[in-house]
C-alpha cells in the first residue's frame, strides 16, 4: 500500500495530516522525480523514496504553511526550510504537512491519539507523532521548544529525537522561541532515526565506540532525584521504577543523583525566555491579525509583551548557570545519560490540551539532546516512554546508547498496537 493509500485509509481516524487537494498526484509526481534522479540502485542516497511528514511550521516549496492558524498563509510564506532541502537532497518525498498546535505554542489541532482517539496525541508536534504511530509514514519532522517532540512521542508509543540545540538548522521554520527551538525527528524505533540523523544533523559523525550505533558498552545512567522528578504522576513514577529495574537487570549501572533543588526557579526562568521570545516573533503579525489568533496563543503573546528586556537578559544568564550545574552533576556522578519519565503520565483524556511538558523542560532549557523510547504502558493501556538525555553535542552517542536501552525495554515491557490497527 502506498503512502497516499495509507493516508486516505488511516488519517480520517487520526487527523494527523493537514488536508491537501491533489496529494496523490503530487506524491506520484515527486516519487517519479526521485526515481528519475537516481534510476540505478547504485549511489542512491540514504532516504531514497522515504515518505516523510513535515510539521506545518516548517516551510515546504509547493505546499502552503499555515502553522495551525487562521492567519493568512501568504503572510507566513517564505523560503523552503533547510531541513526540507536536506530531506529532498537525500531522496525523501514529503508526504504532506502534519498538524501542529497553533504556531507550535499551546492551542491544539484536531489530531487524535492513534492508541485511543479520545485522548490527546500531545503537542505541539501532534500530527508528526501520530502519523508515525499510525503507520502512515516511517519518518516525520517536528520541532521542540519545551516538550513538543518528546511528549507526543511518548503519548503515541514511538521514538522521538530532539537533537542538541542548533544541531539541525532552523532556517525556514516559523519560530516559537528562537533561543530554544530545535528541529527533530520521529520514527518507530531508534534504528529508523539513524539515516535521517546522518542527513539532517550538522557534522554527523558515525560512531562505533562507546555509545555509538554499534556500541556494546552500556551507558551509566543517572536518575535526577528531587523536586523535578516529583512532578511526575504516581502512575509514571511506578512505571519508571519498573523501567529502571529492567535496565539494572540488563546490566546498566543506574545512579541516583540529587539535582535541581531550585527547579521551581528554573521553571520560571524558562517561562520568561519562552514568552518574551514568542511575543517578539509575533510582534508584527499580532498587530495586524490579533483577532485571528486562538485565545491560548494570544494569551501567551500578551504574557510575553509584559516581559522586559532586562528580565529576558537575566533569564539567559540564569539558564547558563543551570546548564553548567547540570553538566557538573553529570561529571561528578560519572553518568553518561539522565533517564526520566518522558511525560508526567500517559496521554490525558480529551483534545483540549496537549498535556504537561514539565518532564522535558530542564533538558530543553539546557539545549541538551534528548530521546524517548517506548517503555510499556499504563494501566489504561496507553503508552509510556522513557526519556534519555545526553551532554550537548553527544547526539551520536545518545542514539547508540538508546538502541541498547530500547532493546532491554522492548523485551520486558512490550506495548500493544495502536487502536487504528486493532
Amino acid at each position: 500500500m502506498d503512502t497516499a493509500d495509507l493516508i486516505e485509509q488511516l488519517d480520517p481516524a487520526v487527523d494527523a495530516f493537514v488536508p491537501e487537494l491533489g496529494r496523490r498526484a503530487r506524491l506520484r509526481r515527486e516519487a517519479g522525480e526521485v526515481e528519475a534522479r537516481w534510476p540505478s540502485g547504485v549511489g542512491r542516497p540514504a532516504l531514497f523514496g522515504v515518505a516523510v511528514g513535515v510539521k506545518d511550521v516548517v516551510r515546504v516549496d509547493g505546499l502552503p504553511t499555515r502553522a495551525g492558524s487562521a492567519v493568512p498563509a501568504r503572510v507566513l510564506d517564505g523560503a523552503q526550510a533547510a531541513v526540507v532541502d536536506r530531506l529532498r537532497a537525500a531522496g525523501a518525498v514529503v508526504a504532506g504537512k502534519t498538524v501542529t498546535a497553533e504556531f507550535a505554542v499551546l492551542a491544539p489541532g484536531p489530531t487524535r491519539n492513534p492508541y485511543d482517539p479520545a485522548h490527546t496525541p500531545g503537542g505541539s508536534s501532534s500530527g508528526s507523532a501520530a502519523a508515525v504511530a499510525a503507520g502512515m509514514v516511517p519518518l516525520a519532522i517536528g520541532t521542540q521548544t519545551v516538550g513538543s517532540m518528546i511528549r507526543p512521542a511518548a503519548y503515541c508509543g514511538i521514538v522521538g529525537f530532539k537533537p542538541t540545540y542548533g544541531r539541525i538548522p532552523v532556517a525556514g521554520v516559523i519560530a516559537n522561541a528562537p533561543s530554544l527551538d530545535t528541529v527533530g525527528i520521529f520514527a518507530r524505533e531508534v534504528a529508523g532515526l539513524l539515516p535521517a540523523a546522518g542527513v539532517l544533523c550538522d557534522g554527523w559523525r558515525p560512531d562505533t565506540g562507546g555509545g555509538g550505533a554499534g556500541a556494546t558498552r552500556r551507558a551509566v545512567l543517572g536518575v535526577p532525584t528531587g523536586p523535578y522528578l516529583e512532578r511526575a504522576e504516581p502512575v509514571a513514577l511506578a512505571a519508571f521504577e519498573a523501567q529502571t529495574r529492567v535496565l539494572r537487570d540488563a546490566g546498566f549501572t543506574v545512579r541516583e543523583v540529587p539535582v535541581m533543588a531550585d527547579f521551581a526557579a528554573t521553571e520560571r526562568q524558562l517561562f520568561v525566555l519562552n514568552r518574551y521570545e514568542t511575543a517578539r516573533v509575533h510582534a508584527d503579525w499580532f498587530v495586524r491579525y490579533e483577532e485571528l489568533y486562538r485565545p491560548e496563543t494570544a494569551a501567551a503573546i500578551r504574557e510575553g509583551q509584559a516581559v522586559d528586556d532586562a528580565a529576558h537578559a537575566r533569564a539567559l544568564r540564569e539558564r547558563d548557570g543551570f546548564r553548567a550545574r547540570t553538566l557538573a552533576a553529570m561529571d561528578d556522578a560519572g553518568i553518561d545519560l539522565w533517564i526520566t519519565p518522558a511525560a508526567t503520565g500517559p496521554a490525558p483524556l480529551g483534545l483540549g490540551s496537549t498535556g504537561s511538558s514539565i518532564m522535558c523542560l530542564p533538558w530543553s532549557n539546557a539545549g541538551m539532546p534528548s530521546l524517548t523510547v517506548p517503555a510499556g504502558h499504563a494501566p489504561n493501556g496507553l503508552p509510556l516512554g522513557l526519556q534519555c538525555v545526553a551532554r550537548p553535542a553527544a547526539d551520536e552517542q545518545l542514539l547508540g546508547w538508546a538502541t541498547l536501552v530500547e532493546s532491554a525495554l522492548r523485551g520486558a515491557l512490550p506495548t500493544a498496537p495502536p487502536a487504528v490497527h486493532r
